[in-house]
């Protein structure tokens, strides 16, 4: 992953997208767009993944980060054009540490992955906005999807992380502690800035930040015209393609159909992968991953059928 972006706020949390209530059924023929949209979205983000990996040699982690905060930061203050006046110290505090967030947790991904392969560090990264979901809804049942995850993270690690190294696995469980805190500072900024002019702004508080640190590992390298160019096509394949397509889908689509879609992204991983950087998984780690789907999907799917009842139980002045 990811940025995962910003509509992955409303995936976890169950809050539904600016017009989800328009949108039809999940099953519905409307629907078959908009699903098309977020499953683009996903694969884009995975295999710009693969790609940001191949760029490792040549950049290092940190310059991959760096470049891809960089270009994505530009393409979406031209495409935004946010507005810098008008706005509160605490408007201001929130997209700074959204941004700080959103730093973090790429860089924290993109050393994981130069460490253990793909699939297995998006799927031990899910289990940050997973444990969210979980700890949010508050149910019974979601013990039996914490059950799942955890029995995924046993297999994922060969009953004790042998078959990964132990610090790519630290840093994927640290980039899904940030993904989880991205998504609340995602919907904070959310309400404080119009459209996507928080994400803009907090994404060049971002590429601000790293580049620095993108500089120092890698120096001249990121000058090299082959190393921008490909650092520009992992900004547009990870951030700003996936970006848009979630955010047309978000239009109709409702968000709890959007969160088991996302709940696909270690699966798109690992495929891309074994696609690109020829990273096989064995019969063990396919079945964690599976397992990993399930919880999510499962969590996600009680936090929405929740908020439905909570709805449901509302007086009817309420609900207008």
């Amino acid at each position: 992953m990811s940025i995962p972006e910003a509509a992955a706020a409303p995936a976890y949390t169950g809050a539904p997208a600016p017009s989800a209530t328009a949108a039809g059924a999940p099953g519905g023929r409307g629907s078959l767009g908009p699903v098309g949209l977020v499953l683009a979205g996903g694969i884009s983000v995975q295999f710009g993944g693969a790609l940001a990996v191949s760029l490792m040699p040549r950049a290092g982690a940190l310059g991959v980060v760096a470049l891809r905060l960089l270009v994505a930061a530009v393409v979406l203050l031209l495409v935004c054009r946010p507005r810098l006046r008008g706005h509160s110290r605490t408007d201001w505090g929130t997209v700074v540490v959204f941004g700080v967030t959103m730093a973090a947790m790429n860089g924290l991904f993109y050393q994981s992955v130069a460490r253990i392969p793909l699939g297995p560090a998006v799927t031990l990264e899910v289990l940050g906005p997973l444990a969210l979901s979980v700890l949010s809804s508050r149910r019974a049942l979601n013990l039996v999807w914490a059950g799942l995850a955890l029995a995924g993270v046993f297999l994922l690690g060969g009953g004790g992380f042998s078959s990964l190294d132990p610090l790519g696995v630290a840093f994927a469980l640290g980039a899904g502690a940030m993904w989880a805190a991205y998504i609340v500072f995602s919907a904070r900024t959310g309400r404080r800035f119009p459209q996507a002019d928080g994400l803009a702004l907090a994404m060049a508080v971002g590429a601000v930040l790293f580049l620095p640190l993108g500089l120092a590992e890698s120096g001249a390298k990121l000058a090299d015209p082959v190393t921008i160019g490909l650092g520009a096509a992992v900004a547009m394949l990870s951030s700003v393609l996936p970006y848009t397509l979630e955010l047309l889908a978000l239009r109709r689509l409702p968000a709890g159909t959007f969160a088991i879609l996302m709940s696909l992204e270690p699966a798109i991983a690992a495929t891309a992968g074994f696609l690109v950087l020829d990273q096989a998984l064995s019969t063990a780690q396919a079945l964690a991953i599976a397992l990993v789907i399930a919880a999510s999907m499962g969590a996600v799917r009680t936090q929405v059928g929740r908020g439905r009842k909570k709805k449901a139980g509302s007086p009817v002045g309420d609900a207008a």
